[in-house]
Formats: C-alpha cells, sequence, structure tokens
C-alpha cells in the first residue's frame, strides 16, 4: 500500500481547523478553574486527529462529483484530489472513514470514564451527526444550502465545547457569549473556504453560501461575520489592554486587506486562495491569541 495518497487525502494542513478550536476551549476552561491535565489534553488532539480524518475522508466520497467539475481548486478547497486523480477508490476512503469514526468514539468513550463527563460521549456522536447532515442524504445541507450553519456548529460550538469539558469546565459556567462568538468565527470560515468551489458548486447544484448569495457578497458578508465575532470576543473576555490589541489589531489589519483587495474572485485562483489564506489567518489568530488571553486572565 502507497502512503502518499493517504497523506494527500489526510490534508494534514486541515488539522488547523480542528487542533485549534479544541485548544481554545481547553484553554477556557483552564481560566474559570485553574485546572489543566497534560494528559487529557493529548487526547483531546487524538480525538481531533480522528475526527479530522472522519471529517476530510468522508467529504471526498461525497464531494467526488463535484470536485471532478472544480478547476480553480487550491491548497484549501476542492478536497484533497485523491478520488478525482484515481489515486484512491471512493470504497477505500469511506471505510478508512468508518474506521476514523469508530478510534473517535473510542477515544471519546475513554475520556468520557476517566474525566468524567458523559457530555462528551454525546459531543463526540454530535459531531459525527454534523459531518453526515452536512455531505449525505437525506439531509445533505451543504447541497441543499445552509451548511454553514453545521461548520459552525461543529467547528465554533462543539470542538470549544469538547476541549472545554474536557478539561473540568462545568457545563453550566460555559460563557454563552464566547461560545457565540466562536460560531460565528465557524461559519464565516465556511463561507471563505466555499468561495474557490462556487463555479464548480453552482455546475452541480451545489447552494454553498457563494452560490446563494453571489462572491462579491459572499466575501463582504464573511468579513463582517469575522469583524463581529472578533469584537464580541475582545468586547466580552477577561483580557488586558496588551491582549485585547493583540487580538483585535492584526486581524483588523488582514480583514481590511482583505477588504481592499480586488483579485479575489474564484476566476483569478491566486488572488482568491490568498483572499482565503488572510481570512483564515485573521480567524486562527483570533482563537489563538485569545486562548492565551484566556490563560493570562488566569494569572
Amino acid at each position: 500500500m502507497q502512503l502518499s495518497p493517504w497523506i494527500q487525502a489526510a490534508r494534514p494542513m486541515a488539522q488547523a481547523n480542528i487542533a485549534i478550536p479544541l485548544g481554545f476551549g481547553q484553554a477556557l476552561a483552564f481560566s474559570l478553574t485553574g485546572h489543566f491535565s497534560l494528559s487529557v489534553c493529548a487526547a483531546v488532539f487524538v480525538f481531533g486527529v480522528f475526527d479530522q480524518l472522519y471529517i476530510v475522508f468522508a467529504n471526498d466520497v461525497a464531494d467526488y462529483v463535484s470536485d471532478k467539475e472544480n478547476v480553480f481548486y487550491n491548497r484549501f478547497s476542492g478536497g484533497s484530489r485523491v478520488l478525482v486523480d484515481g489515486r484512491l477508490q471512493p470504497a477505500e476512503l469511506m471505510r478508512a472513514a468508518i474506521a476514523s469514526a469508530v478510534l473517535m468514539m473510542g477515544v471519546c468513550a475513554t475520556l468520557a470514564f476517566t474525566v468524567p463527563s458523559p457530555w462528551l460521549l454525546g459531543l463526540g456522536g454530535i459531531a459525527l451527526l454534523l459531518l453526515w447532515l452536512y455531505s449525505f442524504a437525506p439531509a445533505r445541507l451543504a447541497y441543499r444550502g445552509h451548511g454553514e450553519v453545521l461548520q459552525g456548529l461543529g467547528i465554533g460550538v462543539v470542538l470549544p465545547l469538547f476541549g472545554y469539558l474536557a478539561q473540568g469546565g462545568r457545563l453550566g459556567q460555559f460563557p454563552v457569549v464566547v461560545g457565540f462568538a466562536s460560531f460565528l468565527m465557524g461559519y464565516a470560515g465556511n463561507i471563505t473556504t466555499a468561495l474557490p468551489d462556487r463555479p464548480s458548486d453552482e455546475k452541480t447544484a451545489k447552494r454553498s453560501y457563494p452560490v446563494r448569495r453571489g462572491e462579491r457578497s459572499a466575501r463582504r458578508e464573511s468579513l463582517l461575520l469575522l469583524a463581529t465575532a472578533v469584537g464580541i470576543l475582545v468586547a466580552t473576555s477577561p483580557f488586558s489592554v496588551t491582549w485585547r490589541a493583540g487580538v483585535g489589531l492584526p486581524v483588523g489589519a488582514l480583514l481590511l486587506w482583505n477588504l481592499l483587495a480586488q483579485d479575489s474572485d474564484s476566476a483569478n485562483r491566486k488572488g482568491c486562495e490568498l483572499f482565503v489564506l488572510r481570512s483564515g489567518a485573521a480567524c486562527s489568530w483570533a482563537w489563538v491569541v485569545g486562548a492565551m488571553g484566556f490563560v493570562s486572565a488566569r494569572f
């Protein structure tokens, strides 16, 4: 068995979308409880690896037809291309997705009984369900429309809450306003990464946000959502002035750069890729530096 197609299918760069929200949730728990376990942290990130593999493998199978039509794909969108290029078969990827889901739930069960927190097992099940609702029949909301809501819930709420509960955070103390800001970041991220796929999505009747709203509106609205999310995070979190500036100023600069960019249409592959990269960097920066701000607030 060749390893390189599987590494390509795993899309290692996509792990940032999983690991950063999980880390954010753990930092939030530490800021409230002062408790942190390295072994639990390691287990949480192992959960994240299996979650990512389940997502990318299953999505490649679900999006095979759309990906074949996609001539504007880049490193952030359009799938891994292993099926389109014939490097792996759909049945192989689907078996790997199922195996990843089983291993992911095994980690959930282990954490649920050792932390202990039965909510972790439920959150693992919700993570599996959200992907199925997103990509597969009968719901297939990524194609019917409003799949961005599911990604906002998955990346912005389920993952931070999983990290938070795993590190001993109490469900009743989870800050809803911070969770809402995180949801908006996940929602905006879905819009952004769908931009390069707009032509192929339109051809295959996939009603993604850029198809429904048009690329220009989708770009501007994704920036507005990110700016709102970061504004809420900065305004409502117990950060010092230094941390507020550290979160807000770089994010503001990146979003302004994207707002002024004139070459971000999907037909301009490089310009569109740079738009996605800058928005992704802004979101990641807000999560990472925000997490550090929560940790610093404990001292």
